[in-house]
């Protein structure tokens, strides 16, 4: 059997009957990783021997994956999130050289399961990005195109997956940073309800519209990470208390329901021809299904671009002030007051990107400008949110395609910051309105690039995501593989 192309319902059915170990199956993985990865720059850190030593220790409790929900899963984890022992970077030369102390609440979850984490993945410095290149550490590249970007900022996470690195992985999404590079990667990506799953443990950008989530193969595997990691915890105050559905049990058969999709025709503007005409062609297979199409209005998305960028940045100044060259982290070598260690710490420490944001966001909370940028910004965020709940009186999901384009080249629009931004025009308002997005593969482009197709629900509304998403999936049919992954996964 190959290894690097599993789905976790395929590796935990082949650890139930025996028919590899768990040190097999991992040690495949990290070949992939050493002889491969050095083409799309996707890993940070491995550790070989941890890794190993982990699956080995699960070697002897075979009669486990019986009962562990992730036993024996390499799960690639993205470098925002504490794992003790481990480097946490963000992407950052400030942060270099800094070990965590602690593990993330949804890492320790997935641990506690039977996951085994492989290595870190590269991401944009700090999640700011929609295209990996503004990590400290190089760009990452597509493995369906190596001349191209993965997206971002979970550009590492969706490439690893997608590259046959790793048979999950996790990302966090602030503005469409799980959902966009998903689309482009031809992977599931899943941004749940905010507060869903705990951000204990996650080095922050904007703290209200931070979430994490998953890419996988499949929406079984997406649901299977979800229902573990998703709960209550008492070390994040945003965390809900509501309960969590076992969302795999929900999915045993593939859903007979006749679902009512809304579409909004005026946000759909300007979109790609390619991915539009994936989109209806996704749209088909849900009338296909029996499912319904409406026409929905959302009046103010077309403000959500604004609207992000004020809120995010704003919170994102205020969340990075802690990283003065102090406490933890790159510290300047030229400085004689506290007040040039702080200043010169944070230019040296900083890229470009981040610092724009930072600027951008202290002037948005200035005294002479918060009512006028910060103030409004929360209040059109109010408006959107309106949009959507007055569009799920009449529908099910809200659907859009995830990206208006595919994966665009490398270096194609570092220069135009704008044209950038407009990469996540899809994904954005989901994360305003705290909802559940789910991206998921629907067509390739005429360069053979991969489209993703996105529902949006309803709060905590995963269960219907995933039961819509598993009908899709069927319907299409299985979603072809990346060349990268030719010849390329061991046995």
């Amino acid at each position: 059997m190959e290894f690097g192309i599993q789905t976790i319902k395929e590796l935990l059915s082949g650890y139930q009957k025996k028919q590899f170990k768990p040190s097999e199956v991992i040690g495949a993985y990290l070949t992939n990783i050493s002889e491969r990865d050095e083409k799309i720059n996707s890993f940070l850190q491995v550790r070989i021997e941890e890794s190993l030593g982990r699956a080995k220790r699960l070697d002897e409790k075979m009669c486990e994956a019986e009962t562990l929900p992730l036993f024996g899963i390499p799960i690639a984890i993205k470098d925002n999130f504490l794992v003790s022992g481990w480097q946490a970077t963000a992407g950052s030369k400030i942060l270099s050289g800094y070990v965590s102390p602690y593990t993330a609440t949804s890492v320790e979850r997935l641990e506690a399961m039977g996951a085994i984490v492989i290595g870190k993945v590269n991401c944009d410095e700090f999640a700011m990005g929609s295209s990996n290149e503004n990590s400290a550490f190089g760009n990452v590249r597509n493995p369906w195109d190596l001349e191209r970007v993965p997206g971002g900022s979970s550009g590492g996470s969706a490439a690893a997956v997608a590259a046959g690195f790793a048979s999950v992985s996790l990302g966090t999404d602030t503005g469409g940073s799980i959902r966009q590079p998903a689309s482009l990667c031809g992977l599931v990506g899943l941004k749940p309800s905010y507060g869903r799953v705990s951000r204990y443990g996650v080095i922050s950008y904007a703290s209200s519209l931070d979430q994490v989530g998953p890419f996988s193969r499949t929406v079984w595997d997406s649901a299977r990470v979800l229902e573990v990691m998703a709960g209550f915890d008492d070390r994040d105050a945003t965390s809900s208390k509501r309960s969590v559905p076992k969302y795999t049990e929900e999915l045993k058969n593939i859903s007979e329901k006749k679902f009512t999709l809304g579409v909004s025709r005026k946000w759909l503007e300007g979109v790609d021809p390619d991915v539009a005409k994936s989109f209806e062609a996704g749209l088909e297979m849900f009338k296909k299904a029996g499912g319904k199409i409406i026409e929905i209005d959302l009046p103010h998305a077309r403000y959500a671009l604004s609207t992000y960028y004020l809120l995010a940045t704003s919170e994102a100044s205020s969340n990075l002030a802690r990283y003065d060259g102090v406490h933890y982290g790159y510290r300047t070598q030229s400085a004689t007051t506290s007040e040039e260690l702080y200043s010169r710490s944070r230019g040296e420490g900083f890229g470009r990107e981040v610092k724009l944001r930072i600027m951008l966001g202290t002037y948005a909370l200035s005294a002479g400008y918060y009512d006028a940028f910060y103030l409004k910004a929360n209040q059109v965020r109010k408006k959107i949110q309106e949009d959507f709940e007055k569009a799920f009186t009449q529908c099910d999901f809200v659907v859009a395609p995830t990206s208006p384009s595919t994966a665009f080249k490398l270096g194609e629009k570092t220069d135009d910051p704008l044209k950038m931004y407009l990469s996540d025009i899809f994904t954005l308002p989901v994360n305003l309105a705290g909802l559940p997005g789910l991206s998921i593969p629907c067509g390739l482009d005429s360069k053979n690039l991969p489209i993703g197709f996105q529902l949006i629900g309803k709060p905590f509304g995963e269960s219907v995501l995933f039961e819509a998403a598993q009908q899709f999936e069927a319907l299409r049919g299985e979603f072809p593989l990346p060349g990268f992954l030719e010849g390329a996964c061991r046995r």
